[in-house]
């Protein structure tokens, strides 16, 4: 078998099968190509000269011909002062982008023979935060958005009030009655008029028809620039499922998918990061090319700056004792 990686085929530049996967990263010279491919995809640039000429050392990094730094193919991205071999990290996301409902951190664990359950816990986080293009294309035309909310059951708490649960709002592109686009989910502090128009504004192309429920929280909208539609929600009438569909399927999607992949162990500090994961499924719901989701997948990583245990956990490890110390990369 050649030590090169598989020239694209077609403009396909991705395995497509398991069996590709395994022929295109049979080596590490295979996987460090490849992810030098995306990172430098018109061709390599030292980050110290800009030079465009370097060569392969035996430890897979490349020394720049001109001012002799040399340069790994992991320096300044998501897979940075990894310790494991990238063969592993590109089987992890090829897992991720293919099982239909995703993973969960044990799945992960078990699948690659981890002995550490936060080194598959941090593995998918770094993962999930790849899953958000940044610049992606806001949504537009006819938006639904609705609120829903993220936890256990709550008592003693009235209307659109917060306890120990998360307030999340979706929106989502209507196509047609029963046809739904892309969508843009997020957490938010709470229902008042700033949270929600801040979201609105951050997903959705001014001069988009907004449809909401009565709710004052989006009576700013119109002002921002949106033709916006409300549906006072009165007894007797319509449910809210029925006039805001697209938001209450996703509502209930999500929350099954929660509970379903992750058994619903998922803090309100993590929240957001599920929910790009959510996100990055359901608009690719019609792709019948999971290798393709392989590829950007990578692809947004090798383009991401690198992300610590300690500032995904949100906490710094005490002691040697402490599961943070034992998430290694």
């Amino acid at each position: 078998m050649s030590e090169h990686l598989p020239h694209p085929v077609g403009g396909v530049d991705y395995p497509r099968t398991l069996q590709e996967f395994d022929r295109w990263f049979a080596t590490e010279s295979q996987c460090s190509e490849y992810l030098q491919r995306l990172r430098w995809p018109d061709g390599f640039r030292c980050p110290r000269c800009s030079s465009a000429k370097a060569s392969s050392t035996d430890r897979d990094l490349l020394l720049c011909a001109d001012c002799g730094r040399q340069t790994s193919v992991t320096a300044g991205t998501l897979l940075e002062g990894t310790r494991k071999p990238l063969r592993v990290w590109l089987q992890a996301a090829w897992y991720v982008t293919n099982q239909k409902f995703g993973v969960s951190a044990l799945g992960l664990k078990r699948i690659l023979g981890f002995g550490s359950y936060q080194t598959a816990w941090t593995w998918l986080h770094k993962l999930r935060r790849a899953m958000v293009r940044p610049g992606r294309d806001a949504l537009q035309g006819r938006v639904e958005v609705d609120e829903t909310y993220v936890g256990g059951v709550e008592t003693d708490a009235h209307g659109r009030q917060l306890k120990g649960k998360a307030l999340v709002v979706i929106a989502i592109e209507t196509l047609s009655p029963k046809g739904f686009g892309r969508v843009r989910i997020r957490t938010v502090p709470d229902a008042t008029g700033l949270s929600l128009s801040s979201f609105v504004r951050d997903v959705v192309t001014p001069g988009s028809l907004v449809v909401t429920d009565g709710w004052r929280g989006y009576q700013g909208l119109s002002a921002l620039g949106y033709l916006h539609e409300r549906h006072a929600l009165m007894r007797g009438t319509e449910p809210a499922h029925a006039v805001l569909p697209g938001p209450h399927r996703i509502a209930s999607l999500l929350k099954r998918w929660l509970l379903g992949t992750h058994q619903g162990a998922v803090r309100h500090q993590h929240l957001d990061y599920y929910l790009d994961e959510y996100t990055f499924r359901f608009n690719r719901r019609h792709s019948r090319a999971r290798g393709l989701l392989f590829h950007r997948l990578m692809e947004q990583a090798m383009n991401l700056g690198p992300a610590t245990y300690t500032e995904i956990s949100g906490r710094k490890p005490e002691s040697p004792s402490d599961p943070g110390s034992a998430a290694t990369t």
